[in-house]
């Protein structure tokens, strides 16, 4: 789909884009060989030199210089380009005070799974997440990458699609859930655990040693990780029917795969009316 945008180019809007789709010229190479396209000199130039260093910095496989031109809601297009490139990642983390601190880390990449624990091996994050290339988190932005960068004093410095605003311009809002939801998605036992169960679940495993605890709050902060892929595609097919090219790019939804770590239905149990009493605190969850 990135060489049939042209909103990256400077100057370049989603109208004058349609308008160039309209005339028929559907991609970089059609630019090249459009002389209909009513352009001053100056301007003609302009975008051709924009659309070369595009060819370059995508033959060199670079998401980054397109991640930084195009609008958010937009850089869904960055997707099939680079998604063999793709981590889908998710955070929990130990509180819900503005200065807590991660207690897990999840990442999907299309094939393999990987978890990462407080106490454990937290720091193997940094160097698996240099393999790739493109993040997909949802609220990520706001949230997720801001709290890593603080904890391990680094800069992420991948590309970055957050659904959130993807799925917002589709009408889609309301958090990760609903908007799974909407979607037809289903969680099964991981149904009723959100963000504060998951820090029930991990005070629960300092305060007793709680393994189960643990296990079932990977396997939540697992399977946001998983439903990303399956929400981004969905997501990218849909903003592709507002395209010319809706049947020509369109991608399969892949099958989610089993989550490997098991939720224990006993422990939400166990642990269901002291996150019932901290959600009477705090009215904003």
């Amino acid at each position: 789909m990135l060489r049939n945008s042209f909103i990256h180019i400077p100057g370049i809007g989603p109208k004058t884009e349609q308008g160039f789709w309209a005339a028929g010229v559907e991609d970089w190479d059609a630019f090249f060989r459009d002389t209909a396209l009513k352009l001053t000199a100056s301007k003609r130039k302009a975008i051709a030199d924009g659309l070369i260093e595009s060819s370059r910095q995508l033959d060199e496989c670079n998401p980054d210089f397109f991640a930084r031109r195009i609008p958010a809601g937009q850089q869904w297009r960055l997707f099939n380009d680079f998604r063999g490139q793709t981590a889908y990642l998710d955070i929990e983390t130990t509180g819900l005070e503005a200065d807590c601190t991660i207690s897990t880390i999840a990442v999907y990449n299309g094939s393999t799974m990987a978890t990462y624990v407080n106490g454990q091996n937290l720091d193997d994050f940094i160097d698996d997440i240099r393999r790739y290339q493109l993040l997909v988190t949802y609220n990520g932005k706001c949230f997720d990458v801001p709290v890593i960068e603080r904890f391990f004093g680094l800069t992420l410095d991948h590309a970055h699609i957050d659904l959130r605003y993807v799925l917002a311009s589709l009408g889609l809002k309301g958090g990760l859930k609903r908007c799974e939801t909407q979607l037809g998605l289903d969680r099964g036992e991981l149904e009723d655990i959100d963000g504060i169960f998951a820090v029930v679940l991990w005070k629960a495993y300092l305060r007793n040693r709680d393994e189960q605890a643990l296990e079932t709050l990977l396997s939540y902060n697992l399977q946001d990780a998983i439903n990303l892929e399956s929400l981004m595609v969905t997501a990218f097919n849909m903003k592709l029917r507002q395209t010319p090219f809706g049947k020509r790019f369109r991608l399969p939804v892949p099958t989610i795969p089993v989550n490997p770590i098991p939720a224990h239905r006993r422990t939400i149990e166990q642990y269901r009316n002291e996150v019932t009493f901290i959600r009477s605190l705090q009215p904003q969850w």
